[in-house]
């Protein structure tokens, strides 16, 4: 490529939180320019964060659908490459459905639509266009987390048999939507969040990261899902007991209630010969706990011998600098910019670019949500993942 990919945005205005994230994680490798957007669906907003980005005016859109329209009739040199939805859940489905219909590869935040059926038929269109859709799911682009998954792929910790992920917080722990707190509002609401809470919103990144490094499939499981704050529509605290289709067993927790609480989110993954664990908190580190003799630290950065392909291609710094949620985040994007620039070269991308999650994982989150709900609803009864 001689050239930046060009990049509109649907949603993620002024004072929006996710949308400013994807921003700096877009432009971390300047290989991706924002030139368009439709930024919110307040028509003052809009505009207003349309100049606070230094937008060009014209391209400074009021809605999606004329983004999207307009954009795709300008010029080949002019028009964007792909666009990014970073609107909530209900809001994912037409725009990703239509920006492909119209030849625009797509960036989507998680989970990827508001029902399993949209689900299927976003990636039954991005089969059908040929296009490439990014899902940021954004603990699998931490340099270590690669790291984790090389290590079971190549078989050092043996045939893996369990698998623990936690992911409490405790933002939720007071009745915060109705208190003004628009984050909190839309994501205990079932008409914009879908039919689970706390489990739809972080519990899918648990069992996201438990299916990624493990290399396994859900293939059952039992669920307790919770209101434990009272007045709340949607759960906000949930535990799963997991089968994995290579016979591992799993333990899958997630809360929002958990006072005190920020993002602990941790994996413990244990193999015949040992066992790995890994923690958001300490993303730099890595522990290897071997059955026979003791535990080693694995650390990013370096230089050491053990460091896999997929982990150094990730990996943005020097030892002993933190690579965190930002970096993890504009690993998805460099990645994701690698293999569209590739295509569009007319070259194979490597590997290691073509490792980011897309609709293959969107849908089994949207299908994990369906099955969480339903064994929850049968009085916690084992339940077969359904897709």
């Amino acid at each position: 490529m001689t050239r930046k990919l060009r990049m509109g945005m649907i949603g993620g205005g002024k004072d929006a939180f996710i949308g400013a994230i994807h921003r700096i994680a877009a432009n971390m490798d300047g290989l991706i320019e924002l030139v368009a957007g439709a930024l919110s669906i307040n028509n003052e907003i809009a505009v207003e964060s349309g100049k606070m980005l230094f937008l060009d005016p014209e391209r400074t859109y009021l809605d999606f659908k004329t983004m999207l329209t307009k954009e795709a009739a300008m010029p080949a040199d002019k028009r964007m490459d792909f666009v990014t939805i970073v609107t909530p859940n209900f809001a994912h489905f037409e725009p990703a459905m239509m920006a492909l219909d119209l030849g625009f590869n797509v960036v989507i935040e998680k989970p990827i639509t508001f029902s399993l059926e949209e689900a299927k038929q976003l990636k039954a269109k991005v089969e059908a266009t040929g296009l490439t859709l990014l899902l940021t799911h954004t603990y699998t682009g931490y340099p270590m987390v690669k790291q984790a998954r090389q290590m079971v792929k190549d078989g050092a910790l043996g045939k893996i048999r369990k698998v623990w992920v936690e992911y409490p917080q405790g933002w939720l722990s007071k009745l915060s939507e109705r208190e003004g707190n628009a984050q909190a509002a839309w994501r205990t609401d079932p008409t914009k969040s879908g039919k689970s809470g706390c489990m739809g919103d972080i519990g899918t990144h648990a069992a996201n990261l438990a299916e990624y490094i493990s290399g396994a499939k859900i293939e059952k499981l039992c669920a307790d899902l919770n209101i434990l704050v009272p007045g709340r529509a949607l759960d906000d605290d949930g535990a799963v007991l997991l089968r994995f289709d290579n016979g591992a067993a799993g333990v899958l927790m997630a809360s929002q209630v958990a006072a005190g609480e920020e993002n602990a989110l941790k994996i413990r993954v244990y193999g015949e010969k040992g066992g790995l664990e890994w923690a958001q908190h300490e993303p730099n580190t890595l522990l290897v706990k071997w059955l026979d003799k003791p535990t080693e630290i694995y650390r990013a950065g370096g230089g050491y011998t053990f460091q896999s392909s997929y982990m150094t291609h990730n990996t943005r710094t020097p030892g002993g600098h933190p690579e965190g949620y930002l970096e993890a985040f504009g690993n998805l994007y460099r990645n994701f910019a690698q293999t569209l620039s590739a295509k569009i070269d007319g070259v194979q991308p490597s590997p290691e670019s073509l490792d980011f999650p897309g609709t293959e994982e969107g849908v089994r989150g949207m299908a994990f949500i369906d099955n969480v709900v339903r064994s929850s609803q049968s009085d916690a009864k084992w339940t077969n993942f359904e897709i």
